[in-house]
């Protein structure tokens, strides 16, 4: 099975370290990817506010490109990606006359179906691997010191008719993805509610106070770090987490699903991106790599 890799445009611009740990895992963990060649923006978060027609067409270009290209699936590792690849996949298999005009907008015949995955499905898929690799090369105490809070935000999970994940308010999969690296999921409040998203230049108050619960709760239940797989969660809650701050609490790093994952597959900091981040990590890792406490 071919599974084409569709980095849209923050990978290939701000989220460069999403991209480069994305690739440094699947790369390690043996999953074949072929970037999508010719690809184009997904639209997000512009396009389809103001037109459902270009809301479809652009994605479902990719969709196309991804067909004639061979692959069977595609995966968008950005969360807001994802929503509109399958948020197209969805309009098309239920409103024929979208489908029946959408081959002339995007100017090539679409396929009958395609496969949209996300980062999290796919390394949950790749979790007993995961979980035999971090074994075999981890101190497996320095990873199952680190307590993670999965956050989902509103991309992957909803709306669940067309995104297909586990379930919109109560999701498991990066949770699965967090103990397969030998780490905690944290059990907490926050997982699925929104950051405020592209509000962050509109309403960056708004941002910041949202934000400011979420970092809140994920500390009061002992997270140490937050696990996230969209680039604007990533940046709303790493870029602006000084702004959140009112008591001198200490920075709660924000890492990428996929960084966790490379941690525990023991690839380095350099490769994952990790030192791109504002809020610094190196405290964090530092307390990983040394000597674990008897039990």
């Amino acid at each position: 099975m071919t599974l084409a890799y569709y980095p849209g445009c923050s990978l290939h611009g701000t989220s460069r370290e999403f991209e480069e740990s994305f690739l440094a895992v699947t790369g390690h963990l043996g999953i074949d990817l072929v970037e999508l060649d010719d690809w184009n923006c997904c639209g997000a978060s512009s396009a389809h506010p103001v037109s459902r027609e270009l809301g479809v067409a652009l994605p479902a270009r990719n969709l196309a490109l991804a067909a004639e290209q061979g692959a069977d699936e595609i995966v968008a590792p950005c969360a807001a990606c994802f929503n509109r690849l399958a948020a197209a996949r969805h309009a098309l298999a239920t409103d024929a006359d979208l489908a029946a005009r959408m081959p002339e907008i995007v100017g090539r015949p679409l396929p009958g179906a395609m496969g949209v995955r996300n980062v999290v499905d796919v390394l949950a898929a790749h979790a007993p691997r995961i979980e035999a690799l971090a074994a075999a090369v981890l101190e497996p105490r320095a990873m199952a010191r680190l307590k993670v809070a999965a956050y989902y935000g509103c991309l992957l999970v909803r709306p669940s008719e067309t995104t297909g994940f586990d379930d919109p308010e109560q999701p498991a999969t990066m949770e699965t993805v967090i103990a397969a690296c030998g780490s905690v999921p944290v059990q907490w409040n926050m997982a699925v509610e929104c950051c405020g998203g592209a509000f962050a230049i509109s309403r960056t108050s708004s941002v910041v106070r949202l934000g400011r619960r979420i970092i809140a709760d994920a500390r009061a239940h002992g997270a140490e770090a937050i696990a996230v797989a969209c680039p604007l969660c990533h940046s709303n809650l790493d870029l602006r987490q000084a702004a959140m701050t009112r008591r001198g609490e200490e920075p709660l790093p924000v890492l990428f699903i996929t960084q966790v994952v490379g941690l525990a597959l023991g690839l380095s900091e350099e490769e994952l991106g990790i030192r791109r981040h504002f809020v610094d990590a190196q405290p964090l890792l530092a307390a990983l790599a040394g000597p674990a406490e008897d039990a």
